[in-house]
């Protein structure tokens, strides 16, 4: 694009001394403004990497990779089907559950997702083992209805580990009074808390028999969990899995179950990337400004390359190199800087608490303490490359500018 000579002389003019120093402080202020606005744009974006990455990781540590359901509502062979689960390479653990919306009553009311699971399989789908706070998941045995809630549940009915509560399923049973809902006392024996008010504030877990009796399922479970080694094979492992299994099922996987919840992330994100370009986009005005101040500072050394034999497209070109550079200078320094900071955000944020005193985000308060950071490496590209156009387009009117210089008027007062 740019020949030789018109490289050389235009990399010349950011070396020589210019008779307006006014001008140097612009180009300078323009490789600031553009340092600035890519350093604010990488590490913004890489916060925002963090807490989408924290988020699904905190949801999927609780809800499933994938689910495989009955067509009518309940799985009757789902050891067949944890059987095949185990077979494929791609699936890192398969447990069946039981699962349907409940009334809990403890000393207060609230409604909840009621989960009839089997400890001993749980650990292969889920985090809720780890997630823990008080007593064991293990404590669900069959028979002794049993009842592990999430914390902010507990909080909400007001009870602890020792009470009572009882559980009213939507599913009712005929009386000679009528038609009553069913009703069954579980013991809280556990308390957990996965840091998503989705899952601590509406999550109760039980024993998949004491659940199978509570629905009168007989052995049937709703369906089959599965954990994958790739969360993004979801679909067609899933897919694939049911296919393979006699009958019609329905299929799901995390991300069709929290659809409107990532989409919202990545809209989000979008926006924070659009508006801090702009921050770019400013400072590319200066590049324009400074450009067009040094064209005029330039006319009499115009005229002269003109006179030599200089063509207009080859003044555009030395002045669009000069431009380029201060505003490569710029992304370099800012791409470089931001990086670094997003990688070590953590550190500078516990710096600043030191010296405040003050927890930025308190973990009582937020669900996520501290600020994650994840650098994504196509973030930073994109990133490159919006501002290295905006800087080609911050030089264009300038170079133009100078190419339409005409040379006897330049040289007439000079």
């Amino acid at each position: 694009m740019f020949q030789p000579l018109t490289a050389a002389i235009g990399l010349r003019y950011l070396r020589a001394k210019r008779r307006n120093g006014f001008i140097s402080f612009i180009s300078m202020a323009s490789v600031l403004g553009i340092f600035i606005g890519v350093v604010a744009l990488i590490t913004t974006i890489s916060v925002m990497n963090g807490f989408q990455e924290e988020l699904r990781t905190r949801i999927l540590g609780t809800v499933a990779h994938a689910t495989i359901e009955g067509s009518a509502g309940s799985l009757p062979d789902w050891q067949a089907a944890v059987a095949l689960a185990g077979k494929d390479a791609r699936v890192a653990g398969a447990a069946p559950y039981i699962q349907t919306e409940s009334l809990l009553q403890g000393q207060n009311r609230q409604g909840a997702m009621l989960r009839g699971i089997e400890p001993s399989l749980e650990g292969a789908v889920s985090d809720l083992p780890a997630k823990m706070v008080q007593g064991r998941l293990d404590s669900l045995q069959p028979g002794r209805f049993n009842i592990v809630l999430g914390s902010e549940l507990a909080a909400a009915l007001n009870v602890r580990v020792g009470d009572s509560v009882n559980a009213f399923v939507t599913e009712s049973t005929a009386t000679p009074f009528g038609s009553m809902p069913r009703a069954k006392r579980f013991t809280v024996t556990g308390i957990f808390s996965v840091g998503a008010q989705e899952y601590d504030y509406g999550l109760a877990l039980i024993n998949m028999q004491d659940g199978q009796k509570l629905l009168r399922l007989d052995r049937d479970v709703t369906g089959v969990r599965l954990k994958l080694h790739d969360i993004w094979q979801a679909w067609s492992v899933a897919r694939d899995l049911a296919n393979s299994m006699e009958g019609i099922y329905s299929v799901r996987d995390w991300s069709s179950d929290h659809a409107n919840f990532f989409r919202a992330l990545k809209m989000e994100k979008t926006v924070m990337f659009i508006l801090l370009s702009l921050v770019v986009a400013i400072a590319a005005f200066n590049l324009v400004s400074s450009q067009v101040m040094l064209v005029q500072d330039k006319q009499a050394d115009i005229a002269i390359l003109r006179t030599l034999g200089m063509s207009p497209k080859q003044i555009m070109q030395v002045f669009m190199v000069q431009g380029l550079v201060i505003g490569l200078a710029g992304v370099a320094l800012g791409t470089l800087a931001g990086v670094l900071l997003s990688k070590n955000l953590g550190v500078l944020v516990h710096f600043i608490e030191s010296l405040t005193g003050n927890e930025l985000m308190p973990s009582d308060v937020y669900y996520i303490s501290g600020v994650p950071s994840v650098v994504n490496p196509g973030d930073v590209l994109a990133v490159i490359g919006i501002a290295i156009l905006m800087c080609l387009l911050a030089t264009i009117y300038p170079a133009w500018r100078a190419a339409r210089t005409n040379p006897v008027e330049a040289l007439r007062y000079e």
